[in-house]
């Protein structure tokens, strides 16, 4: 079993990272940030500047975090998290199937992130540090928190006028050089 939640960790936080960095540097022919940015404000996610940076860093750092096996309940709430507003967002209104745009895909991650989420299997930095599992608890934490995280993150995008999107962006960038959240 510890193989198999291994093997699900790397598979997954890999590809978690990967996205992320599709949206944070354009890697693997991703948008970067500001492709991303524009995305955001197509779903409503003001100000999208500062959205495309959390999900960015939510997904490379998150996804890091799961590959590594490091307080894997967070890192996986952070998985939930982005993929629960990405169906609220973007997926739920296509239907289940990914071939038509639907959620299917992200229903998985979220799965397989709150499976990880209850003890990240072996070779994992939370096992060297003595917790080998986080059991059922772990995997409510991130099914839990990962869901409150995306409420509260399309509330605020909800709630941030758009007319203020600039400035606020203007501060994003100006604040990180466009590189951090």
């Amino acid at each position: 079993m510890t193989f198999g939640l291994s093997l699900l960790r790397v598979a997954v936080g890999g590809a978690l990272t990967a996205h992320g960095l599709q949206k944070l540097r354009g890697s693997f022919d991703g948008p970067g940030l500001e492709g991303t940015a524009q995305m955001m404000a197509g779903t409503g996610m003001h100000p999208p500047r500062r959205n495309a940076q959390a999900v960015a860093w939510t997904e490379t750092a998150g996804g890091a975090a799961l590959v590594l096996g490091a307080a894997t309940p967070l890192a996986a709430a952070g998985a939930v998290a982005v993929m629960t507003t990405a169906i609220r967002k973007v997926h739920l209104p296509n239907g289940f199937f990914a071939q038509g745009g639907g959620w299917e895909l992200n229903a998985i991650v979220i799965a397989a992130a709150a499976a990880i989420a209850s003890g990240p299997g072996g070779g994992s930095v939370d096992q060297a540090f003595g917790k080998k599992a986080w059991g059922t608890g772990g995997a409510l934490f991130a099914l839990v928190a990962g869901v409150i995280g995306s409420t509260v993150a399309i509330e605020l995008g909800r709630r941030a006028a758009p007319a203020d999107d600039a400035a606020a962006d203007d501060a994003a960038a100006g604040s990180s050089d466009g590189d951090a959240a």
